[in-house]
């Protein structure tokens, strides 16, 4: 999956000079978070919620008055995403930079954004839990054949499988997480264990 998947497009964006006033107004009315702005078709910074929140509170050193304009609060050279960037490179980027969006260019032009919760949603379409499914996590043994083994288990039950996900859990094994076709993991969980998988979850009983 890619950045241009799950980007918001067009973004939403003011100018260095609109007033704190109004953009606040316009993250009300949009119901979102972040503004990139524009200076002519440059993107020179991008100002959040929480920079118009800061800057206007009476609890601020020196409140700004609410017709200052987004250039005296707003976070200069911003980082940026590509349409072609993956999704999970964007974010790294958003955790190493502790930021909440990433406004997306196409050479110097604003094209889209994509934020925090833009990610989590791509989270769930990955994973497949946004559709009815079961979860199972197995520990396999960090060696060639271990995945395909497994996926063939699957495959002969005639279940399909809607996502798999993999780390390391130590030096010798690999966690996998699947999302399967069937909403009763419990009795795949069993057939896998009288196989000899490492099921890990969902346990041994269902619960009660």
């Amino acid at each position: 999956m890619l950045v241009r998947d799950i980007m918001i497009t067009p973004a939403v964006a003011v100018f260095p000079e609109t007033t704190l006033r109004e953009a606040y107004r316009m993250l009300g009315e949009k119901g979102i978070r972040h503004l990139p702005v524009l200076e002519g078709t440059r993107l020179v910074g991008v100002v959040t919620d929480r920079d118009l929140r800061l800057a206007t509170s009476s609890l601020a050193a020196s409140p700004l008055p609410p017709d200052s304009p987004v250039a005296a609060v707003m976070s200069r050279d911003p980082m940026t995403a590509d349409a072609a960037d993956p999704v999970e490179d964007a974010a790294r980027v958003m955790r190493d930079r502790k930021i909440g969006c990433l406004p997306v260019m196409d050479d110097d032009r604003l094209i889209g954004i994509i934020t925090g919760l833009d990610l989590l949603d791509a989270l769930m379409r990955m994973t497949g839990v946004d559709k009815p499914s079961g979860r199972l996590e197995v520990r396999l043994p960090d060696r060639p054949g271990e995945l395909a083994r497994l996926t063939a288990f699957m495959s002969h039950r005639g279940l399909d499988i809607h996502s798999i996900l993999t780390y390391p859990d130590g030096p010798e094994a690999v966690r996998t997480v699947l999302r399967i076709g069937t909403i009763d993991s419990h009795l795949v969980a069993q057939d896998l264990r009288r196989a000899e998988f490492e099921v890990l979850w969902p346990p041994g009983k269902p619960w009660a």
